[in-house]
């Protein structure tokens, strides 16, 4: 099985962000927290939506992944968590989750929440099979994938990780002329797979478009954004937080000054609307097991976004740390 790759978390690096929180959320990170559990009341600004290139679709611009952190079985507390999780999402104004045929047994826990909480039908469910998968063992995937999220179709299904510059989706598309999936697209974390998904990106122009892109790891920049936008696929960035090896670099300092000329109050607010101001990417699906998190990030897609000159600005910024 493939390795998950946009689950920013595990045991090392979530106190990290814990800390990090500590230091820079303050009391509007406690307010945020006050008010969880009147999340669907709260007057919060709507949380922003890009359209879909190719249907119009509008899309809220802050979603979730799913790897790693909903793969476990006879977990009670886990599941009471994750429950919150989605739960917030939804509250909070979010539809995008992200997960996975090869993420062991996300998919089982995140359809069973979905059915527990009746919420199908408010949620843009995205999923993957492994693109050189034969199409008997393609199929048996996406097959397995609607049971195991409870429904008869996906939003998204997407060819995971191609890697092959000569892949084409028609197996796919024939899963969305069948009614099986609503949108088609392909995924890449990988720069040594740029060069190969590049050229199936711009000869199949898939609906979707997945590639991994933080303050950190901004290769993507240079080819794989700009052949998105003219393919008119809808972008999704995965590892938003570079594993959060993002916060362990932000350590205990305070945000700079500026952070507060758009809207950013703590570090992955931070993070997040930077990559979200790129006018290439449509949503952000950082993975996160807190429901206190999912919050925090759902922020990211409120109020403000950097400018361009504001962009230079924040890489000059985090390129100056030690």
């Amino acid at each position: 099985m493939a390795v998950p790759y946009h689950a920013d978390m595990n045991s090392r690096t979530d106190f990290s962000r814990r800390r990090v929180l500590s230091v820079t959320a303050g009391a509007a990170l406690a307010t945020l927290l006050a008010r969880y559990p009147r999340t669907a009341r709260a007057t919060e600004e709507p949380l922003k939506t890009r359209p879909i290139p190719h249907s119009g679709e509008q899309l809220p611009i802050v979603g979730i992944g799913t790897a790693i952190i909903f793969d476990f079985e006879n977990d009670p507390v886990k599941y009471a968590e994750r429950r919150q999780v989605i739960q917030g999402l939804v509250a909070g104004g979010g539809r995008l989750i992200d997960t996975a045929y090869g993420y062991g047994h996300a998919e089982d826990r995140l359809g069973e929440i979905v059915a527990d909480l009746g919420v199908r039908d408010k949620l843009f469910l995205a999923t993957k099979f492994s693109y050189n998968a034969d199409r008997a063992a393609a199929t048996a995937s996406m097959q397995a994938s609607l049971r195991r999220l409870k429904t008869n179709r996906v939003d998204l299904m997407q060819a995971w990780n191609v890697g092959d510059a000569n892949y084409d989706l028609g197996l796919p598309r024939e899963w969305k002329q069948q009614g099986l999936c609503r949108y088609v697209g392909m995924t890449t974390s990988s720069p040594r797979q740029y060069s190969a998904i590049a050229k199936v990106l711009a000869r199949e122009k898939p609906d979707f478009f997945q590639v991994n892109y933080s303050l950190g790891d901004r290769e993507a920049e240079n080819a794989l954004l700009p052949a998105a936008r003219d393919a008119g696929a809808a972008v999704l960035v995965n590892l938003p937080f570079g594993r959060n090896s993002l916060f362990r670099k932000a350590g205990g300092r305070p945000l700079p000054d500026f952070a507060a000329e758009f809207g950013a109050r703590t570090w992955a607010q931070f993070f997040l609307k930077f990559i979200l101001s790129h006018p290439a990417v449509t949503a952000v699906i950082p993975g996160t097991d807190k429901p206190e998190y999912m919050l925090d990030n759902l922020q990211a897609g409120r109020g403000l976004l950097p400018d361009a000159a504001m962009r230079k600005r924040i890489i000059q910024y985090w390129e100056s740390l030690t």
